[in-house]
This record gives structure tokens, sequence and C-alpha cells, in this order.
């Protein structure tokens, strides 16, 4: 089990990048964790945030790359590069290159902000 919040963060990214955005959020989210969006969105708690992360995934159709080009942790706060290009099932795409800023608290997100790079 990790220990230290680098160990912590690093396995939340190393999920993230296996595609288990999901499972990332069951495991790392805290119970009253918030989230925003670059677009507005909001979550208020976890079970809302896992229900947006399912409906999302469900969406894919294949998964084309996930890359994390950069990450660091200061104090409680960590800070994510990823790059994510997804085919969705409408037929549609998504290319996204963003930042995610967590904020943790005793090991689990309470709160996390998503940012276009």
């Amino acid at each position: 089990m990790e220990s230290s919040l680098e160990e912590i963060v690093s396995s939340k990214n190393e999920m993230v990048k296996q595609g288990k955005i999901v499972e990332a959020t069951e495991r790392f989210f805290a119970e009253n964790a918030k989230t925003l969006d670059f677009d507005g969105t909001a979550t208020k708690d976890k079970s809302q945030m896992i229900a947006k992360m399912r409906g999302f995934a469900d969406a894919i159709a294949k998964v084309n790359r996930i890359s994390l080009h950069h990450g660091s942790v200061n104090h409680n706060v960590s800070f994510a590069e990823f790059t994510f290009d997804f085919d969705m099932k409408d037929g549609s795409k998504v290319l996204w290159h963003e930042i995610i800023r967590s904020v943790w608290k005793n090991g689990f997100i309470v709160e996390e902000q998503y940012f276009k790079a």
C-alpha cells in the first residue's frame, strides 16, 4: 500500500494511464469530493463523480492514447498533465490535453479541477 502522497498520486496516475478512470475515482476520491470541469460542469460528491466517469467510460469505443506528460506534488496539492485520445461510440472523437489539479486530505482527493492545456 502507498504511504506517501507522492506514491498515492503515482498510483492514481498509473490507473488513469491504463484507462481505469472509474476505478481511480472509486479508490482515490473522498466521499465529499467536489470537482469542477473546464466547461463549468461540477460534481458535489464522490457518487456524482463516479456516475459521471462511468457514463463517460461507457461511451468510449476505443482508447487511442492516454499519455501522462508531467506530474508534481506540492504539500497537499498534485498536478498532472495528460493527453486523452478516444473514439466514442457515437462516432465522435475526443482529444483533450488537460491539467488535473487535485487537493488531497488523508490520502483522498477532496477537490479536483480540470483545465485545458
